[in-house]
């Protein structure tokens, strides 16, 4: 019948022999002659047959299948971690299934149900911003799946990770702010109840602390989701103070695109009256006028190391792989938003 699956047996009734030598056939088995292999081979390909690999990984409870979940798909960087991720899975023969959570816990539960029925061989997650209880997770430990967590991770559960330091960088960023002669540097903020953006916060106070300048409280705007809306929203909220800032530190390249386009409306120049340095080297930083500075968070890098470390312990499962963390490298890129002719080293 048109449109029905060709299976094994229907090959089998054509060639006249038992389904279990089709199958030795299909796998090239050595009990199975050459010549025979060939023709099973040929007819299959006549008929169009293909394995059922649902069927096979349920006999051997084994795929190739790697699960990925990330926050959101159209963020420059989770879709530069898919893009390392990819790489490294397809040049060692596993697929990529990727989910997107929305920044949902509840689509996030959902999700990881699923994964589990479809029996992956392993599982790349970063958490999404409602997240707070991972217990979810726990159940691939039961079930001896490997789980590798990246940026934003949970320290409640025995898995391997891939992280930034993002303290550091951010402490890093706010000193160059104050190293070009800023003194009074207000901070876009995520989420505080991700540790990603707290980090970046307390990285930012430390900068400050560091060099003698007080922080103040009134300089920090808390974004929901760290959208450009947001970066626009914080901008005109810091720039109604009695005393504006004179430098802007983003927790992302999205808000502070978004606080770049409010400033230059009010007239005011980059980096000149406001220097603005963003997070994560987004794509949309060098088209910016003008291009933002940034850290590089090398996103790339990040996906290639998370499935190294995945499939690692994929193929040594049977050997006791305790979980690690790895730190990736952040790079500062200074880019005109902050290019001042008077730099204090």
């Amino acid at each position: 019948m048109p449109g029905t699956r060709v299976t094994i047996k229907d090959l089998a009734k054509r060639m006249n022999l038992s389904v279990s030598t089709i199958s030795r056939a299909l796998h090239n088995h050595p009990s199975i002659g050459e010549k025979t292999t060939a023709e099973v081979w040929k007819l299959a390909k006549q008929m169009g047959y293909f394995p059922n690999t649902v069927a096979s990984n349920l006999r051997r409870r084994k795929t190739n299948m790697i699960g990925v979940i990330v926050p959101r798909i159209d963020i420059a960087f989770h879709s530069h971690v898919i893009s390392g991720v990819e790489e490294v899975a397809y040049k060692m023969g596993y697929n990529v299934t990727i989910y997107q959570s929305r920044d949902s816990y509840e689509r996030e539960v959902a999700i990881t149900g699923i994964l589990q029925t479809n029996m992956v061989a392993g599982i790349i997650a970063c958490l999404a911003l409602e997240t707070i209880n991972c217990s979810h997770f726990a159940r691939f430990n039961s079930l001896k799946v490997p789980l590798v967590f990246y940026d934003r991770v949970s320290n409640d559960l025995e898995a391997s990770k891939v992280i930034i330091d993002d303290f550091e960088a951010a402490s890093r960023v706010t000193q160059h702010l104050i190293n070009i002669g800023c003194m009074r540097i207000a901070h876009i903020a995520g989420c505080q109840t991700t540790s990603i953006f707290s980090a970046r916060l307390e990285g930012y106070k430390a900068a400050l602390l560091k060099n003698g300048l007080p922080f103040d409280a009134n300089l920090v705007c808390c974004a929901n989701d760290l959208s450009y809306e947001e970066g626009a929203r914080c901008a005109k909220k810091l720039m109604k103070l009695s005393e504006m800032p004179d430098g802007l530190f983003c927790a992302n390249d999205y808000t502070a695109i978004g606080a770049i386009q409010v400033i230059k409306k009010a007239n005011l120049k980059i980096p000149e009256d406001i220097a603005v340095a963003g997070f994560s080297n987004y794509p949309v930083s060098t088209i910016i006028e003008p291009a933002l500075t940034t850290i590089d968070d090398r996103a790339v890098e990040m996906g290639k190391t998370a499935a190294r470390m995945l499939i690692r312990q994929i193929e040594e499962r049977d050997i006791n792989i305790a979980s690690e963390t790895v730190v990736i490298k952040t790079d500062l890129i200074i880019r005109d938003s902050t290019r001042r002719e008077t730099v204090i080293d």
